[in-house]
């Protein structure tokens, strides 16, 4: 075969690319592996306690035994609809869920879910929060994922919001040291200088409590216009990643506060609005390959008071957690116990429905079976991801995945992260 191009032509076409190859490994080096939430729970500062999520398990458990139960809800909602999956397979799970894990990330809330008081009294709230974690560490009855929201850092409450975040930190190092999956998050963000500063913050404090560089991980809050769209005509958020320095962990969506500042009405503000779509695909995008998480916001009409509101506020959260997982959101917040019971059944209900065929064509493509599906790498990825995220959260089993797919479960993960399987049968 004649060829053209000599060895001189490839070696300075890799000395031309050699920084933009740099950066690309660098600004988008992909999945790190990390386990996703698939919720986030706000609780006001001056009410956690050790025994809280368990708390909230329970209720939720007493909220769909007020409504004759688990799988009458899920045919409600349309849960079992959406799946082969027996709706008291899928009950079953849900129950042992609220059993076992009710709430996979904490946040103990001193910023508006908290309200503003005064130093002392929220000192003392600070103090209190940070013991009773740390009772429920030490028993291992805390949430795999917790931390604090603390005021932003516009000047009106950023002594407060660092005050706190300080004594949160630091008191945790002093009694017993920092939990594996503390969380922090920054909210109400407007600038990359806001990033920027998070970012000394959080290296000041590994260094006054003697960690190392880079414990401190934490997520931005999108809850502002200014993080969207600068006034230069560029979007802010895409670079709060990269000035996060390796330190943002997730972009977490504020619906209210978002659907406020553009003047939407407060009837009208919702995770669907086509603003907060807007909003969220330009965060999707900013995310793509950076490995860091995305998750969606909250809808605060809650599944309370008579029998009929209860039904309509399930269905709605149903809907809506449903709506961001077929978009690719994986995570959203939950404001009160009771939807703890829509939040297990519709993504439970989402993972099981996707994995019949994810697993069929996982299989035929990993083993070269016939398929009537010609996959590429980069959706056996995707049919790999959907398998393990349903695996993490406890909507699929280990046994039915590795029958369904011949493979270990290790090695689903493996192509999941892009990785070669360790090991085929």
């Amino acid at each position: 075969m004649t060829r053209s191009l000599g060895d001189a032509v490839l070696a300075d076409i890799d000395r031309r690319l050699a920084a933009a190859d740099a950066r690309l490994a660098d600004r988008y080096p992909g999945d790190d592996g990390r386990r996703q939430p698939v919720h986030t729970v706000y609780i006001p500062g001056d009410e956690y306690s050790a025994t809280m999520p368990a708390a909230w398990g329970s209720a939720a458990l007493a909220a769909a035994n007020d409504a004759h139960g688990l799988d009458a809800i899920a045919d409600m909602v349309g849960a079992s609809g959406d799946t082969d999956c027996e709706p008291e397979t899928l009950a079953t799970l849900v129950e042992n869920k609220l059993t076992t894990e009710p709430i996979e990330d904490l946040r103990i809330d001193f910023e508006d879910g908290y309200g503003t008081v005064d130093d002392a009294t929220e000192d003392a709230d600070v103090t209190r929060a940070v013991n009773a974690l740390r009772g429920a560490l030490d028993a291992g009855t805390s949430t795999p994922f917790v931390g604090t929201r603390f005021k932003c850092l516009e000047a009106a409450t950023r002594a407060r919001g660092l005050r706190t975040l300080d004594m949160f930190v630091s008191g945790l190092v002093d009694n017993g040291g920092l939990p594996e999956g503390l969380t922090l998050t920054l909210p109400k963000v407007t600038s990359v200088e806001q990033v920027e500063a998070m970012v000394a913050v959080a290296g000041a404090l590994e260094a006054a409590n003697g960690l190392p560089d880079g414990r401190i991980r934490f997520e931005v809050q999108v809850e502002t216009p200014q993080a969207i769209l600068g006034a230069d005509g560029r979007s802010p958020v895409a670079q709060f990643i990269h000035a996060g320095a390796g330190r943002v962990s997730s972009l977490h969506y504020g619906t209210y506060d978002y659907s406020a500042s553009l003047g939407i009405a407060a009837a009208h503000q919702s995770m669907e609005h086509p603003a907060a779509d807007h909003a969220k695909n330009v965060m999707q995008t900013a995310v793509a390959g950076t490995g860091v998480h995305l998750s969606d916001g909250s809808t605060n009409i809650l599944p309370v008071g008579d029998p009929d509101n209860v039904a309509m506020a399930w269905r709605l959260h149903a809907r809506l957690v449903r709506r961001h997982l077929e978009r690719g959101i994986y995570q959203g917040w939950d404001l009160h116990p009771a939807q703890l019971v829509t939040r297990y059944l519709a993504t439970y209900a989402f993972y099981r429905g996707a994995f019949a065929p994810a697993a069929t064509r996982l299989r035929s493509y990993v083993h070269g079976l016939d398929s009537t599906v010609m996959d590429e790498p980069a959706t056996a990825r995707a049919l790999a991801n959907v398998i393990h995220r349903g695996s993490v959260c406890g909507a699929l089993t280990d046994d039915e995945i590795e029958t369904a797919v011949d493979l270990p479960l290790s090695s689903v993960r493996d192509i999941a992260l892009g990785r070669p399987p360790r090991s085929t049968p």
